[in-house]
């Protein structure tokens, strides 16, 4: 670990779960008619391969400080029925407006906490779901459970709707950062619902740890990740905290930012968990994500099918994915649209029978071979670059310092993340970036890249 590279590169940048990132979509947003019809063609172009679902569940009964998602946070579990119903409807719009009856390959429920919701609710919602639907024939259902309220109920009516995926959200072990991100969750919890999801028949069970938090140390770190291979989950993602109180508010504000580990020291963090599942046979994948070669996710980085999006990592790319839910986000490959990001907003706006999006971004021909280029790196850690020769110069100006510092190789329009380079890898997306150069930021909009 290059400490001297760490400080020279560890700077604010986009994650890259889509390109334009959500900050440089089109101001004026998308009009309705762009997204209905970039969507049409998508679904026409792609029909036999499916689609994407992503379900937005957005409560939790606590507030977890270290989170960045959009939530709501409430004891009252009457919000269940209401949201469930306005959800089918704002899916019965969609199913109304597609030409034919559309075919899903995958679902993910997200959040918020998805096992806040009753085992009736949530088979209410995919029988909902499924019953305005086709299924591929290989598809791929996952859901996120919180280890403290995901129950063998839960488990088994979801494994019986045809899911096979869950991840669970650890963090940390460590009952200081517990403390202070307000998670407080022992392994016991964690062990009961991981044995619970192999008994039942779950094919891959996924472990979320963050790297970063406050109070956290490398003793602490090795105690986590001791015990998590311990139980050997199938995948696991390593996420690097991304501190962004200006953008969350207090959410963000539950610990003293001295308390967080930096620059360097966050990255040692780091170094020392991927030697850690290296040493117990996890294969890196991508950014931030490790997997037993048995995964699918290591098949698909082999094979070449891994494709990253709004829900992370995946084994295969559909074409469309459809959100459903307050602030989901939605992808037609050609455009982006991120529903109303207030409970009452989403609502409101389905009760008039509207799809309940309140901004987007139609992607120009530029922004589509961006896109490719930066969805390579992200996944394969080298493109091919397709652009004219003048923006391949550019480009190539901007990768020199990385080049010379040996983290990436160009040869020809070939462009390769070295070993010593993937750490940097959102630093060499953001080469691609055009929008990023075209108009830095005079505010703070991202975390920091290491």
């Amino acid at each position: 670990m290059n400490t001297e590279l760490i400080q020279k590169y560890n700077v604010p940048g986009p994650r890259y779960t889509s390109y334009p990132t959500v900050p440089y979509w089109n101001e004026k947003g998308i009009g309705i008619e762009d997204w209905e019809s970039t969507l049409i063609s998508a679904f026409a172009e792609s029909y036999e391969d499916g689609i994407s679902l992503y379900i937005h569940l957005p409560f939790c009964e606590s507030l977890c400080t270290f989170c960045g998602c959009h939530k709501k946070i409430t004891k009252r579990h009457e919000v269940e029925d209401p949201y469930i119903e306005t959800v089918l409807k704002e899916w019965q719009i969609y199913v109304d407006f597609l030409p034919i009856i559309p075919r899903i390959k995958e679902i993910h429920l997200g959040g918020g906490t998805p096992t806040f919701f009753s085992t009736s609710n949530l088979d209410r919602l995919i029988s909902g779901i499924l019953d305005r639907a086709e299924v591929t024939e290989e598809y791929e259902f996952s859901f996120e459970g919180h280890p403290n309220n995901t129950s063998k109920e839960h488990l088994q009516t979801l494994y019986d709707l045809g899911f096979r995926r869950v991840s669970y959200g650890v963090q940390d072990y460590d009952p200081k950062v517990q403390l202070a991100i307000n998670r407080i969750q022992p392994f016991e919890n964690v062990k009961r619902v991981h044995e619970w999801s192999k008994e039942i028949g779950y094919t891959s069970v996924n472990h979320d740890l963050v790297f970063g938090l406050p109070h956290q140390t490398k003793e602490g770190i090795k105690e986590t990740i001791d015990k998590t291979n311990e139980l050997r989950p199938d995948r696991i993602a390593f996420y690097s905290y991304a501190h962004v109180p200006w953008i969350k508010g207090n959410g963000q504000r539950g610990f003293n930012e001295k308390d967080l580990p930096k620059d360097h020291e966050k990255r040692a963090l780091y170094e020392l968990g991927k030697q850690m599942f290296y040493d117990n046979d996890y294969v890196e994948i991508g950014m931030d994500h490790f997997a037993l070669r048995s995964d699918s996710l290591y098949e698909a980085m082999q094979i070449g099918t891994l494709h990253r999006n709004f829900m992370g990592y995946t084994a295969g790319a559909t074409k469309v994915m459809i959100g459903l839910g307050m602030s989901a986000i939605s992808d037609s490959w050609y455009s982006f649209a991120q529903n109303e990001k207030k409970l009452e907003d989403y609502q409101a706006r389905v009760e008039k029978e509207q799809i309940p999006i309140f901004r987007g971004h139609l992607l120009s021909n530029t922004d589509l071979m961006m896109r490719k280029q930066i969805l390579n790196i992200m996944c394969r850690f080298e493109t091919e670059f397709e652009g004219s020769e003048q923006m391949f110069r550019k480009i190539k100006n901007r990768l020199s310092e990385l080049e010379e510092d040996g983290l990436v190789n160009i040869a020809g329009r070939t462009i390769k993340v070295t070993e010593a380079g993937i750490p940097f890898v959102r630093n060499v997306c953001m080469a691609f970036d055009l929008k990023l150069h075209q108009n830095k930021p005079k505010e703070r909009l991202f975390s920091q890249t290491v």
